[in-house]
């Protein structure tokens, strides 16, 4: 699977601002005579840097806490609150908490935003989860298999859960009332997430039908990959893996394809429409 799978975008640009600050306000490391002393002193800046970032975003979900309490019917607010739980990985909290904003929102004013965080909270524990655990190989070349590292099972909701959230922030975006770089984040990120989830729902389920077991839904597995993967061009025809996956997925269902063990000897055949 390629690497740009895992790329995760940030949740929030207030988040992003914090780390920012942080970075200009750090000190520079003090150039020392002896390389040990100075790599000491650059990690203790380095810890300390990243122990400002985490007291700025307790202090800043502290802050939202008391203005939810003096405004508790502000969606604003409670938006906000999610975006710095969900950075600091409460990340049940933060659901919570733009639930809420969801239901404040009656005007719809901010729920494309809302739903892009709840979003990404579903991709992140998508990418970090154990579909993110796959072969080498996910286009059925030959290469040694471990059965360890394979999938074995992949739950539809894991993928169309985010992917409805990026939907819906999509479908609400019109009614945004944010200045024009939140608009052009929105309209950015979202169909880029729901992209990267549909190549992955692909990437999971060509994996899945390379396991060593025969359970004989291989072929269906390819099929729906091939599927999600025209979504995935669709939203970007310059997917690079995405084609050339298409292109091994027909071959496969063409040609039929081999599965190896990780003795190199092969534990299966699945026959070829060819």
């Amino acid at each position: 699977m390629s690497e740009e799978e895992k790329e995760e975008t940030p949740d929030s640009e207030s988040a992003e601002g914090a780390s920012e600050e942080t970075s200009e306000d750090s000190a520079t490391p003090i150039e020392s005579e002896e390389g040990e002393s100075a790599e000491s002193e650059e990690e203790e800046l380095e810890d300390e840097d990243e122990e400002e970032i985490e007291f700025d975003l307790e202090a800043q979900v502290e802050e939202f806490r008391r203005m939810i309490e003096e405004d508790p019917d502000s969606c604003v607010n409670f938006y906000n609150l999610g975006e710095a739980l969900a950075e600091l990985g409460q990340t049940g909290e933060a659901k919570e908490a733009f639930e809420q904003a969801l239901v404040l929102d009656e005007n719809q004013e901010f729920s494309s935003i809302i739903h892009l965080g709840i979003g990404n909270i579903y991709f992140h524990q998508l990418m970090s989860g154990i579909q993110s655990t796959v072969v080498k190989s996910s286009v059925g070349m030959l290469s040694q298999h471990k059965q360890q590292n394979t999938i074995n099972s992949v739950s539809g909701n894991d993928y169309s859960i985010p992917i409805a959230e990026f939907e819906k922030a999509i479908q609400f975006l019109p009614k945004l009332n944010a200045d024009e770089e939140i608009v052009d984040y929105v309209s950015k990120n979202a169909p880029q997430q729901i992209s990267t989830i549909y190549y992955k729902w692909a990437s999971d389920l060509f994996d899945k039908a390379r396991q060593l077991e025969n359970y004989g839904d291989e072929v269906k597995d390819i099929k729906q990959g091939l599927k999600f993967l025209k979504k995935t061009i669709e939203i970007d025809p310059n997917h690079a893996q995405a084609n050339l996956m298409v292109k091994y997925g027909k071959k496969m269902l063409l040609e039929g394809f081999s599965i190896y063990d990780e003795y190199g000897f092969e534990a299966k055949i699945i026959p070829g429409s060819g």
